[in-house]
């Protein structure tokens, strides 16, 4: 474990006790995570009888989707599945069948939020034996697509979806495709000690209700596992950090990517007070609350895991530990290097470029992505672009998210523009040698009268 200086050390725990206190929680253990490897884990409070530390499983709740989400993707990049696609093409049958996978994973499929019948989380999931038994009659609260609607319907059809086409159960391809590459052995749907029991805590007096750990059935795919904090900062270096035995790194940042201002795919897009954005997911379940969550413009994620049903601000906790550590502790960036090998016609591209008048400049970066920044205030349409197989590029953020860069040359072949999302951008501002949209005065710039 990374070494922090003591008062950072002190400042987390501190932290950490005034959650456990004022959460009114039998207990908590947090972890904070730093360019992938654990920094600092700390419990507080007890768990028979002993304080916990990380390596103490608790019940995870939704962060279950954020895993769940992972096989699926991993499907897709295996060309078993497009995101596109309707369920009925790979899971026939369903109430929600015309539903897309993509849309599934988001939570803009306009599907119910809860399964029907009594609440699913405290009854056994023997009461909804069947696939079916998870949708009502009429599954569709919204018009699909129209908006964020969250469903934990939907990630049981997912989990379903991954058993059709994996032909196993959704434990066992999560164990061998994504907890075992991980090194999260202290993962799975059942409790291993030792454990954490559940609590709700009496709103007005101090005393303890044990809540029932119900198995969730056919729900399983949308909030059965249990996991440590340790395991969970595992997963939160996967999200800053991306494995490539497990999900290739363009898929972690699709995965990351916000799809609506609430979601990405399997993951939460989560505001904190002090205004960072983080990814990552919460989960709740009677008796358990539970958050991780990534910073990766500092590179920090945090876990907070506590066993009570109401009261422990788990979200506030986990952004409150990443900004401790940010502030004390600013990250130290990566020594500069070159690029390895040059491609000159990628070199010629490099410098700056114009969208109108406004200046941005585009540049190879060593990790074999193109960056285009804008040189002064209001760049709305800087982004990060990928390298694609066919040689094009792809952008990864802001404005050209999922947008393509065209590089437009002449019949010589010398590159006369660039072009994204139909935006032109030229080596002079207003370039009459180039295509603007509109054309450009042939008086060309002038003074004032």
């Amino acid at each position: 474990m990374t070494d922090l200086l003591p008062e950072t050390r002190r400042a987390l725990r501190h932290r950490l006790a005034v959650g456990q206190s004022s959460g009114r929680t039998p207990s908590v253990v947090a972890a904070v995570v730093r360019d992938g490897g654990l920094i600092w884990a700390d419990g507080w409070g007890t768990v028979d009888g002993v304080v916990p530390d990380a390596d103490v499983q608790y019940r995870i709740g939704s962060i279950t989707k954020t895993l769940t989400a992972i096989l699926v993707l991993r499907l897709r990049d295996e060309g078993l599945l497009d995101l596109d696609d309707p369920l009925d093409a790979h899971l026939p049958g369903t109430a929600a069948g015309s539903s897309t996978v993509g849309a599934l994973l988001a939570h803009t499929a306009g599907l119910v939020a809860e399964p029907p019948g009594p609440w699913w989380e405290r009854t056994p999931g023997a009461l909804r034996p069947e696939l079916a038994d998870v949708l009502p009659e009429t599954p569709y609260v919204y018009p699909p697509g129209r908006r964020f609607h969250y469903s934990n319907p939907g990630y049981a059809l997912l989990g379903a979806l991954i058993e059709k086409v994996r032909g196993v159960s959704w434990a066992e391809v999560l164990r061998a495709e994504v907890l075992e590459p991980l090194g999260m052995d202290r993962t799975g749907p059942e409790p291993v000690a030792p454990h954490a029991s559940g609590w709700a805590v009496h709103p007005w007096a101090d005393v303890l209700l044990p809540e029932p750990a119900q198995d969730l059935g056919r729900l399983v795919a949308a909030g059965q596992l249990w996991s440590t904090a340790a395991d969970l900062a595992r997963l939160a270096g996967f999200l800053l950090d991306g494995d490539e035995r497990v999900l290739r790194r363009a898929s972690v940042e699709e995965m990351c990517a916000a799809r609506t201002t609430e979601y990405g795919l399997g993951v939460q897009i989560l505001r904190a007070p002090d205004g960072r954005v983080l990814t990552g997911h919460t989960g709740s379940l009677p008796g358990f609350v539970s958050t991780v969550a990534v910073d990766p413009a500092e590179g920090l994620g945090a876990v907070v895991l506590g066993n009570v049903t109401a009261g422990l601000e788990v979200g506030v906790i986990t952004a409150d530990l990443i900004r401790i550590v940010a502030e004390r502790e600013p990250r130290i960036p990566e020594p500069w290097r070159p690029l390895r090998s040059v491609d000159p016609e990628l070199l010629a591209l490099a410098g700056p470029w114009y969208w109108g008048p406004n200046p941005y400049v585009l540049r190879p970066a060593a990790d074999g992505y193109l960056e285009l920044s804008a040189l002064r205030g209001g760049g709305t349409r800087a982004t990060r672009l990928r390298p694609d197989p066919d040689g094009g590029w792809t952008g990864l953020s802001g404005y050209f998210d999922g947008e393509r860069l065209r590089i437009e040359r002449d019949a010589a072949g010398a590159v006369t523009h660039l072009d994204i999302g139909t935006f032109v951008f030229t080596r002079q501002p207003y370039d009459p040698a180039s295509p603007i949209p509109g054309g450009v005065d042939p008086a060309g710039w002038r003074g004032s009268d």
